[in-house]
């Protein structure tokens, strides 16, 4: 005879309704949690759907916040000098977090700092279940219900209360995140905290499905492309392991949905086998920007970036553009949009009084000037105040400020941005935040691309795992040839071999020319890693003394905040 037997409380798991979430969200003066330090706690405590209690502090960090942070959060020096150190607070925030499931956005984030707190502090780390909202949405949400994973994203959706990066607000809005990603899950018979970290993780059945279709892809380093019925790429990659790297895409591991929707249309994997792990990246760029598939984010236009140009004219002008030109006009960029490149050119307008206004002037314009001229912004050569010659101060200081000394356009918005968050008019501090950092890191990677396209060729090796060498030949920082040398053979004819199959590269107008500038950095990353040898340079490789790469530091420093803002809010498909 047979029986029933009922299962166990364990096996059934226990239901989300009776799962007591601890939803809780920091504020930290940077990214890294070895390095840097809490600012604010907040959480919230649900069951149920109902609100159990909040925790709330603000954290002195025991330093001072960065300036920039303090425009961020606005979160300030004055407002933590009174509050308590984490020391003190970790026991209350561990305590209230007792006993419960935590929630958080990018949880892996805010855990670090956590985790870090308590080595420091002598507790040991939290054992507690965690549950992302990221993962979460990842898994329940089309593209067609929300473009991204980010949290102002998913609170403009599900929540009331709009995340303002501070800490209870933010958890506030995780809450109803949580509460409405949940009921989602519902539908897909998820009942149990159990069932829910098998949802996340579990492979689709297109997934399992189309396994078969990495079978074929070869080992080493290469390009692969996901192609639909006809032929079209949906999605373009690269790898150092094509064959393990195709295979991650129909495994639980792979839990993005976009990825998911494009593995449900692809019919094929083609595989682009390459010398070396550089090559396969310059060729990923190369196919992504030339087909354009649908499924890739990032790299698809290189084509459309925009210029600063510091006109050649008699009293030449700040000018956006399309396009860099055989001219004798200077150049700052490539900017990714007009915006970018507009946030620059007013910070140049704020340390140099160049004129603003667009139409031609010479030295017979004779016409009225501007409000600019009367606030001491431009030298109102319109009414014929200046001349070419007093005018040409200006350009010189607009194109050094440009090309080599980023200096003084930064002390001037430092300074400002430093009043007006004295006054607490953090909205403008933002903006001109903004702006420097878009003129500050735009000059910097333009000095560091210019520095390789300047050279007409250079070529250089790596040493490999069991005594060979990749070598590459770069021409005006494009790569036109890659290969790698066995171990024992004699560099001389190798690497004249390889220079003579080199692509040929003619020299263009501008800072970028030959390559798109994607491809020159990924050429400069891989010249700047660990074991890089010169071979041979044709010409000098080298940044200017006061370039912006020195101040770019400091400006990603105030940005650390930010970043992993952005990334506990759902990374972007490549």
């Amino acid at each position: 005879m047979d029986y029933a037997v009922q299962g166990t409380l364990d096996e059934l798991g226990t239901p989300l309704s009776q799962i007591t979430f601890v939803v809780f969200d920091l504020e930290t003066t940077g990214v890294s949690a070895g390095e840097h330090a809490i600012t604010e706690i907040g959480a919230v405590k649900v069951r149920g759907g109902e609100v159990l209690g909040e925790f709330a502090t603000l954290v002195d960090p025991g330093s001072p916040i960065p300036p920039f942070i303090s425009v961020l959060t606005g979160i300030t020096d004055s407002m933590v000098v009174a509050a308590p150190r984490i020391e003190s607070v970790l026991p209350s925030f561990l305590e209230f977090a007792a006993g419960s499931t935590l929630v958080a956005h990018n949880a892996g984030f805010d855990l670090g700092f956590v985790r870090a707190a308590c080595a420091a502090h002598g507790y040991p780390p939290p054992a507690h279940q965690v549950v992302d909202t990221v993962d979460l949405a990842r898994k329940l949400l089309t593209r067609d219900e929300a473009p991204n994973c980010k949290l102002s994203t998913l609170a403009k959706i599900f929540s009331h209360t709009e995340p303002c990066h501070r800490a209870l607000a933010d958890a506030r809005a995780t809450v109803d995140v949580l509460h409405a990603l949940l009921e989602r899950a519902g539908s897909f018979g998820v009942h149990t905290l159990e069932e829910l970290k098998g949802f996340v993780r579990a492979p689709t059945p297109e997934q399992r499905r189309k396994r078969h279709l990495a079978d074929s892809v070869p080992a080493g380093p290469g390009v692969y492309v996901f192609e639909d019925e006809g032929g079209d790429p949906l999605y373009v990659g690269k790898s150092t392991n094509l064959r393990n790297r195709v295979r991650s895409y129909f495994t639980a591991s792979e839990t993005r949905p976009r990825v998911r929707e494009m593995i449900g249309v692809a019919a094929r994997v083609r595989s682009i086998s390459c010398a070396t792990s550089l090559e396969a990246e310059v060729r990923e760029l190369r196919l992504i920007g030339s087909a354009k598939p649908r499924y890739n984010r990032r790299s698809r236009f290189p084509e459309k970036m925009f210029w600063l140009k510091l006109t050649d004219e008699p009293f030449p002008r700040l000018s956006v553009v399309r396009e860099v030109k055989d001219d004798q006009a200077s150049y700052l960029g490539p900017f990714n949009s007009t915006r970018a490149a507009e946030d620059a050119r007013t910070a140049l307008h704020e340390t140099v009084p160049l004129r603003q206004c667009t139409e031609r002037i010479t030295p017979r314009t004779r016409r009225s000037a501007c409000a600019l001229a009367e606030i001491g912004k431009c030298g109102a050569p319109c009414e014929g105040r200046q001349s070419p010659g007093e005018y040409a101060v200006h350009v010189v200081a607009a194109r050094r400020a440009m090309e080599l000394d980023a200096a003084p356009v930064f002390s001037a918005i430092e300074a400002r941005m430093e009043r007006l968050a004295l006054d607490q008019r953090y909205e403008e501090a933002a903006a001109d935040r903004d702006r420097l950092a878009s003129y500050v890191r735009t000059s910097a990677r333009m000095q560091r691309l210019r520095s390789l396209t300047a050279i007409s060729q250079m070529i250089a090796a790596a040493p490999l795992p069991g005594g060979a060498w990749e070598i590459h030949v770069i021409r005006y920082g494009r790569l036109a040839s890659a290969g790698v040398m066995p171990k024992g053979a004699h560099p001389t004819p190798f690497v004249e071999a390889l220079t003579a199959t080199a692509e040929t590269v003619p020299p263009g107008p501008g800072p970028v020319h030959a390559a798109s500038a994607e491809e020159t950095e990924c050429v400069l990353r891989w010249l700047e890693s660990a074991g890089v040898r010169l071979v041979q340079v044709e010409g000098t490789w080298s940044l200017p003394v006061s370039g912006a790469g020195r101040l770019k530091a400091r400006i990603d420093h105030a940005y650390q905040t930010a970043e992993p803002r952005r990334a506990r809010e759902g990374r972007p498909l490549r």
